[in-house]
């Protein structure tokens, strides 16, 4: 365009200037070797533009003659190349389309056609090709060919580093996006493969190093870099904690600053102030954090931040945290386990079925089946709730990639990646829409809710208000042995003594030690329901025994058991040469 302007203006001035001749005519006279030579002015012009023209015309005309030879051989080569860029570029395609035969047969065409010094591109479809074709090795000679020279590095160890990636050689990826990273930080996969493998290793320090260096560079948008630096900073908090509460503190707050509702920093920091005994500070991170996103983690450190309370101090903060965020599902959750602690089951109940209204869910249900079983009792609407909570979404966690833990952490146990872990629903189980979903599904829960059964609840009143001193004897029938008893000796016997030994077997599990008044037979234990044969308690020594009349007396040696009633299982009938005579003998 901008040529075609300037001829335009050289033959506009050409002319003006012929027009400016004309109209001031005058003689041109010359004298050149004894000869007069005269003419007008506008022929004297016309004479010279012409042989101009013809100098220029003649120039070039030589000019093109003289340079003919290397203008064909420059417009051969030219096509040359086009013709291989052509065929470059349709392997490339073939290649990336999974087409291995047209790729390596491109490949091959646009090597011939072009010299493999002088278009790195050609490297890159026999890369391509080999991988097509599951050569592996051949690929990484050429991705380490690219990689050694310098116009090629960066795409010859991003090559290295994908194919370190898919054979599982951890150590060797890392090693090459660090490369990649010094060369050129401004990389971004290189910057976020290096920052990762800090984060996995633990290195929180080099990783917000390195992650101070892309921000610099404006590798990553301004808001992801503050979320990466919060991450990070939050997990180097979380694993000072123990040993230097106050750095952590410090650090967590950092995070804080820089994502005001990332709840993990919330609750670091708030352990850090606690740890320092530092109650006001913990409460007011907690409820700057619970303002923007209530999480139940929160709800149950602010709860229990100070270990003294007692359940009603509970309750108050749990209301505390409520008028924060009122009408909130957490909020009512918080309230309703507390109130369920401080036995309060008219508000628990309210604010929990408040909650399942909002949100039904599975730890609403459970709590709701945990009110029932310490309110009335009712086996039929425990069973109801349960039933509601096996078939209700589950409740919110920390969830990366398919994993489910129970705390917040910095990097997926799965794939290693930065910031992996999502507080949502677990396995992607997402509610309908509120007129066919939670407002259906908890209305008809509460439709279908069973009656109280008022026998039951009046049974656990009842075993409330009965003392518990008293002993329980009608649980387990007492159990008599068919074995016949050694009777006592009548020199041994002490009739008027009020106290005797009470068997263990079939009474409470009370001491065996502990003395009962017996009945008025010596031989019959109080309130048991068959007749026990009891035994005072005497000094170890002999004791003889007297065998029947009708066969000769033969005395036999007994030696009580520990002083124990000769119902003990370890004690046998032996039965004597002579008939008739039985005694117990001590087994040992």
């Amino acid at each position: 365009m901008i040529k075609l302007l300037g001829y335009a203006v050289i033959v506009l001035a050409i002319g003006f200037g012929f027009s400016w001749l004309a109209d001031r005519p005058g003689m041109l006279s010359i004298v050149w070797q004894g000869q007069l030579i005269e003419m007008s002015l506008m022929v004297a012009a016309s004479i010279l533009a012409s042989t101009i023209a013809v100098l220029f015309i003649g120039w070039w005309l030589l000019r093109t003659i003289w340079t003919s030879p290397h203008s064909v051989r420059r417009y051969f080569r030219a096509r040359k190349r086009d013709r291989g860029y052509q065929a470059l570029s349709t392997g490339l395609i073939a290649a990336g389309a999974g087409n291995a035969l047209l790729a390596r047969k491109m490949a091959a065409r646009s090597r011939g056609l072009l010299r493999a010094d002088q278009e790195p591109l050609i490297l890159l479809l026999d890369a391509q090709a080999a991988l097509a074709e599951g050569r592996y090795d051949d690929a990484r000679a050429k991705y380490e060919a690219m990689a050694n020279d310098p116009e090629t590095r960066e795409l010859g160890l991003r090559g290295l580093y994908v194919e370190a990636r898919r054979l599982g050689a951890n150590e060797a990826a890392r090693q090459y996006a660090e490369k990649a990273a010094e060369a050129a930080p401004y990389l971004p996969w290189a910057a976020e493969a290096t920052l990762e493998y800090h984060a996995q290793s633990g290195r929180w320090q080099a990783a917000l190093d390195l992650l101070d260096r892309q921000k610099a560079a404006h590798v990553l948008p301004k808001g992801e870099a503050s979320r990466l630096k919060a991450v990070l900073l939050s997990a180097r908090a979380g694993e000072v904690l123990e040993k230097d509460p106050a750095l952590a503190r410090d650090l967590a707050t950092q995070a804080l600053k820089l994502e005001k509702s990332f709840v993990p920093a919330a609750l670091i920091a708030a352990e850090g102030y606690l740890r320092e005994n530092n109650l006001r500070k913990a409460a007011s991170v907690l409820e700057q954090v619970w303002k923007l996103d209530p999480n139940p983690q929160i709800a149950e450190l602010y709860v229990r931040a100070r270990g003294g309370d007692s359940a009603a101090d509970r309750l108050k903060r749990a209301e505390r945290l409520q008028s924060l965020r009122p009408n909130h599902v957490e909020s009512l959750i918080a309230v309703a386990g507390a109130a369920l602690s401080t036995r309060d089951f008219a508000k628990a109940r309210e604010k929990a079925e408040a909650a399942a209204r909002i949100e039904p869910r599975e730890g609403v249900f459970l709590l709701l089946a945990d009110i029932e079983e310490a309110d009335t009792g009712d086996a039929g609407r425990i069973r109801h709730w349960m039933a509601q909570a096996l078939k209700a979404p589950r409740d919110p966690a920390w969830v990366a990639e398919g994993t489910v833990s129970d705390k917040w952490l910095p990097v997926s146990p799965v794939t290693g990646k930065l910031d992996a872990f999502v507080w949502k629903m677990p396995f992607g189980q997402i509610a309908g829409p509120v007129e066919e979903g939670s407002l259906a599904r908890a209305e008809e829960a509460f439709a279908t809710l069973p009656p109280v059964d008022v026998k039951a609840k009046a049974e656990p009143a009842a075993a409330a208000a009965a003392p518990a001193s008293s002993p329980n004897t009608e649980k387990e029938p007492l159990i008599i042995r068919p074995d016949p008893v050694l009777e006592p000796a009548a020199s041994t016997a002490v009739p008027d003594k009020k106290l005797g030994v009470v068997p263990f077997f079939g009474h409470a599990p009370d001491d065996p030690g502990v003395k009962q008044t017996m009945a008025a037979d010596p031989h019959v234990a109080p309130d048991s329901p068959a007749p026990v044969k009891v035994i005072t308690p005497t000094p170890p020594q002999p004791v003889k025994t007297e065998t029947p009349t009708s066969a000769p007396a033969k005395p036999v040696e007994v030696e009580p058991f520990f002083g124990r009633p000769p119902d003990d299982p370890g004690v046998k009938t032996i039965e004597p040469e002579a008939p008739g005579d039985k005694t117990r003998l001590p087994l040992y």
